[in-house]
C-alpha cells in the first residue's frame, strides 16, 4: 500500500516541481520539458551562472535554493538519482553568463558522470564550464572507498557563499578555488534509527532493532558501516561533534559555521536539543561558533535522522554567508 500521497507511481517529482513553481512563482521558473528551475532574479553584477543538483526526496536542496544569492538553477532528477546530462546542459546554458557556468556537484557516481558529459557538450558550444565538488561525508572518509567522501549537507554552505561571491562578479577560476578550497574545510556526519521508506515499495530502505542506530548513514539510505546503541542524545552528538572538529581542525581563532540537519521525521523539538548540545561541545572545546542553520535542509525522504556539519569559516567566509539571499528555503 502506498506511504506517500501522490496520484500513481513515478508522479512524485513532477508534481512537486510543478507545485514548487506555482507555490513560489515569484522567485523561480520551470522548464517541465526539461525538468530544471531557474531563478528569476539574480544579480546583475554576475559574470558566472550557478547551478547545482541531484536526486529528488532531499528537499529543499536544490530547488529551494534557486533564487537572488544563491543558485541560478537547479536539475532534480528522480528520488535519489543524478539528473540527466540533457536537463543540466539546457540549464547551465539557459544560465550561463558572460564567463560561463558553475557545477556545484555532491560527489556520487551517477551526478559526476552527468555533470561531466554536460560540461563536454557545454565546451563543444563554446560555453566555459567548471565543477566544485562537494565531498564533506566523514563517514565515507577511507582509502578502501574508491570513490570518496559523499557530499552531503556541506552543499548548502558551499551553495549560500559560493551564491554571494558570484553576485560580487568573481570570475570562474576564483569561484573555483574559493569552492574548492571551503569544500576542504567542511565536513558532515549523520545517523539515523530508522530507515527511509522507499516510494516504489512504501518498505523501509532497512530495519534496526529498537533503541539503535546507524552511525555515518547516507542521504541515499546508505548503510553505516557500523550500528550502535542510540543512547542519550548529549553523549552521541558529543561524540559526532568531536569527530567532525578533529576533521575540520579549525584554527584557535577561527569559528565555525554549523548545520544541524532533520533528514526528514526528526521533529523540531529533537533538532533544537542536538542543537544545545552541539554548541555545549564546541563551548568545551574552546571553538566559537559564529553562524548555525537549525532544521530540514537535505533531507533524505522521511528517514528518522539528523546530521551535523561543521565549517571552519575566516572574516572573509563569514561576510559572503550573511549577504542577503532571498530563495525558497533561504532568506536573510
Amino acid at each position: 500500500m502506498a506511504r506517500y500521497f501522490e496520484n500513481g507511481a513515478g508522479e512524485l517529482v513532477t508534481a512537486a516541481l510543478s507545485g514548487f513553481a506555482r507555490a513560489h512563482a515569484d522567485l523561480v521558473r520551470y522548464e517541465p520539458a526539461d525538468g530544471y528551475v531557474t531563478a528569476r532574479h539574480t544579480a546583475p553584477a554576475r559574470r558566472v551562472g550557478l547551478l547545482s543538483g541531484g536526486g529528488s526526496g532531499h528537499e529543499p536542496l536544490h530547488a529551494g535554493y534557486v533564487g537572488a544569492g544563491m543558485l541560478d538553477a537547479a536539475c532534480p532528477g528522480r528520488v535519489f538519482a543524478s539528473p540527466h546530462n540533457r536537463q543540466i546542459f539546457r540549464a547551465s546554458r539557459a544560465v550561463a553568463r558572460p564567463e560561463g557556468v558553475l557545477h556545484i556537484v555532491k560527489n556520487y557516481t551517477g551526478d559526476r558522470i552527468n555533470f561531466g558529459i554536460a560540461a563536454e557538450r557545454l565546451a563543444d558550444a563554446g560555453i566555459a564550464c567548471a565543477r566544485v565538488l562537494v565531498d564533506d561525508d566523514l563517514a565515507t572518509d577511507s582509502e578502501d572507498i574508491a570513490a570518496g567522501r559523499r557530499g552531503t549537507g556541506a552543499t548548502v554552505l558551499l551553495e549560500k557563499v559560493l551564491g554571494a561571491a558570484a553576485d560580487t562578479g568573481m570570475g570562474l577560476d576564483q569561484l573555483v578555488k574559493l569552492g574548492t578550497g571551503l569544500a576542504g574545510r567542511c565536513r558532515t556526519l549523520a545517523v539515523a534509527s530508522a530507515a527511509h521508506h522507499a516510494p516504489a515499495t512504501g518498505e523501509p530502505a532497512f530495519v534496526l532493532p529498537p533503541g539503535e542506530l546507524e552511525y555515518g548513514v547516507g542521504i541515499h539510505g546508505e548503510r553505516a558501516a557500523r550500528t550502535r546503541a542510540q543512547g542519550a542524545v548529549g553523549e552521541l552528538v558529543q561524540g559526532m561533534t568531536e569527530a567532525l572538529l578533529d576533521a575540520v581542525r579549525p584554527g584557535p581563532e577561527e569559528p565555525v559555521v554549523a548545520l544541524v540537519n532533520g533528514l526528514g521525521s526528526v521533529t523540531p523539538l529533537e533538532l533544537y536539543g542536538v542543537f544545545g548540545e552541539l554548541a555545549r561541545v564546541l563551548d568545551s572545546r574552546g571553538v566559537r561558533l559564529a553562524r548555525q542553520l537549525v532544521g530540514d535542509y537535505v533531507t533524505a525522504l522521511d528517514m528518522r535522522g539528523f546530521s551535523l556539519t561543521l565549517m571552519a569559516a575566516d572574516r572573509a567566509t563569514l561576510e559572503l554567508y550573511d549577504a542577503p539571499v532571498h530563495t525558497a528555503a533561504l532568506r536573510w
